[in-house]
């Protein structure tokens, strides 16, 4: 049974004992009333407990159409995806599928890591220090969809070393930033964590 519908059930049942105790403090409370006073404070109390209890009905009826929605064990299990990156050499790149999208994993060579973090900052269109990218200088892990239409830009080319992107043009640096061309941005850097020097944790 899923959290959503445990948090229901106990709300049903919390509010039901509710109800039950305060019908017993009612009717005890309007015993020494006179019989006009007594069938008003019942009567407002029946009025109240319907309307609670229709609520609790209506609740209990859209609750599972609400829930249905929610992303199954499978959907939110393809939000994450470790990558084991033991077997990529040294200036290779690796393509794997996360959401539907490809992210490039690339261990750099000390060379790219050089050329990424001497760029000037006033010389990027979308200002970024490599620094700020990478988690462990050697590793870049990004998203490899062109920020201009969405395509896929090639790796090892362009005329920065990195990437570039054929459909219209846009030239990537080392560090995936956005150099040349109409993309208006770097390409994304997803949430990711080293689980261990071997795998990478994507989302």
């Amino acid at each position: 049974m899923s959290s959503s519908y445990i948090l229901l059930t106990t709300t049903i049942i919390l509010l039901i004992l509710f109800l039950y105790l305060s019908w017993v403090f009612v009717s005890i409370k309007v015993v020494d009333k006179e019989q006009k006073g007594k069938t008003n404070e019942r009567r407002d109390f029946l009025f109240t407990a319907s309307y609670a209890l229709g609520v609790v009905g209506v609740g209990a009826t859209i609750w599972p159409l609400i829930d249905q929605m929610n992303p199954d064990a499978s959907v939110k299990a393809l939000a994450i995806t470790e990558v084991d990156v033991s077997n990529v050499g040294l200036g290779k790149t690796i393509t794997v599928l996360w959401r539907g999208k490809p992210v490039f994993i690339r261990k750099r060579t000390q060379e790219e890591i050089g050329e990424a973090q001497s760029v000037k900052l006033e010389e990027l269109k979308d200002p970024q220090k490599d620094q700020d990218r990478v988690k462990k200088a050697e590793w870049l892990v990004m998203v490899g969809v062109c920020t201009h239409l969405g395509c896929v830009p090639l790796g090892n080319k362009g005329d920065f070393n990195g990437w570039f992107c054929p459909c219209h043009g846009s030239h990537y640096d080392t560090s995936g930033r956005i150099r040349k061309g109409p993309a208006p941005t770097n390409l994304e850097i997803p949430k990711y964590e080293f689980v261990n020097n071997n795998t990478i944790k994507i989302g």
